[in-house]
């Protein structure tokens, strides 16, 4: 968890399923509570493309882990662009 006060990162259902489609995750955070018709899809991608998944208990932590005032379902860790 302490990656996502550290790191790059998408925070979002929408940003999260972008950054996995363009293959630049590292990690998916998954808040438990949140509904699932709306993290199923990010959970689907994730486990097509074998990315690592972390379940957090609420979308309140996952929100407060991210740094960001409101809470969110899902969040990912984005990769560092490699150097040139």
């Amino acid at each position: 968890m302490h990656r996502l006060h550290t790191q790059p990162k998408v925070v979002g259902v929408k940003q999260t399923l972008r950054a996995i489609q363009k293959e630049m995750v590292d990690v998916v955070y998954i808040a438990e509570d949140a509904q699932s018709h709306v993290t199923q899809k990010v959970i689907e991608s994730a486990k097509e493309r074998q990315i690592p998944m972390v379940m957090v208990d609420t979308m309140k932590k996952l929100g407060e882990f991210c740094q960001v005032e409101v809470q969110t379902a899902t969040a990912a860790i984005v990769k560092k662009e490699k150097e040139v």
